[in-house]
């Protein structure tokens, strides 16, 4: 956790009066897209219990939402920002599209937190879903708790069989969580100002399809299984 916190403001610090220009706009998701792949690395890391590789391996596509804020009492509000990559039929990672989570949580909640949030699409519908319009976890595809460990299968509970796993990382605990009624979109103005250009998210991660490929984009589609 500490080496991504210094990582992260070092990319900061390299952005630095520079937020104004559309360099510094890419700069600003370029961080963001650093963040989420420093924390999908240590989320699935086996030392944490770890999501169960044939999870992974059958996963359609892979979204990172770090540091989604939680707050409220009894009523809770749930807002983020993240990344999401597609693999195509020969297994290759999609340039990452940015993604944001917007939501209402039920339930005894004191104060404010902020979770890392993972979530494995098992269903390329569900996927092409998201890309085209606003997207309700729980309405217009099932999500259920992610398993953890490595021996744990996602499809263990015959009762469960979801198009989407999801994972959250709280104060050092980790764990499966439901996101049931959250709201997941594309966030077309990060992407504008990423790639130098209006491009439809569809054709990003189903046609993979950029007019740049940064290193830090890359870097985090190299880090998918």
């Amino acid at each position: 956790m500490l080496t991504r916190v210094i990582k992260i403001l070092a990319l900061a610090a390299m952005a630095v009066g520079s937020f104004g220009s559309s360099a510094g706009a890419q700069e600003k998701q370029a961080i963001k897209l650093e963040n989420a792949r420093l924390v999908y690395e240590e989320m699935i890391d086996e030392r944490e219990g770890g999501v169960p590789p044939s999870l992974r391996a059958d996963a359609k596509c892979v979204a990172v939402i770090p540091h989604v804020v939680k707050g409220g009492f009894l009523v809770g509000g749930r807002h983020g920002n993240g990344v999401m990559s597609c693999r195509n039929d020969a297994g290759v990672w999609s340039p990452p599209v940015f993604i944001e989570i917007k939501g209402v949580s039920l339930g005894l909640q004191v104060g404010g937190q902020a979770s890392d949030l993972v979530l494995f699409f098992m269903s390329e519908e569900a996927a092409r879903s998201l890309m085209t319009s606003k997207f309700t976890l729980g309405g217009d595809a099932s999500v259920a708790a992610g398993p953890v460990g490595r021996e744990t299968q996602p499809n263990s509970d015959p009762n469960v069989n979801a198009d989407v796993y999801s994972y959250a990382r709280a104060r050092g605990l980790f764990a499966g969580v439901s996101l049931q009624g959250s709201h997941l979109a594309p966030d077309q103005k990060a992407i504008e100002s990423y790639y130098g250009e209006r491009i439809f998210p569809e054709k990003i991660v189903f046609e993979h399809r950029v007019p740049r490929n940064p290193p830090e984009a890359r870097a985090f589609a190299e880090s998918l299984p």
